[in-house]
């Protein structure tokens, strides 16, 4: 899976929550966050994309 995919689907969904051009993490922190979505893909490879990136943005935002 396309890592540039991950990071556009991220700050896309970010766009939710600030606006179009601030993005409150820093680019160590979306690293991570890229990482941490693109292992749970491999883990459970049924699950879609889409609903990965939202649920972990979800919960970096929450957590």
């Amino acid at each position: 899976m396309e890592k540039k995919l991950v990071v556009k689907m991220i700050k896309n969904c970010f766009k939710q929550y600030y606006e179009a051009d601030s993005l409150p993490v820093d680019e160590k922190d979306l690293e991570a966050l890229v990482n941490r979505i693109l292992q749970t893909k491999d883990e459970e490879p049924n699950a879609d994309l889409y609903e990965v990136v939202n649920d972990m943005v979800y919960e970096f935002l929450t957590g």
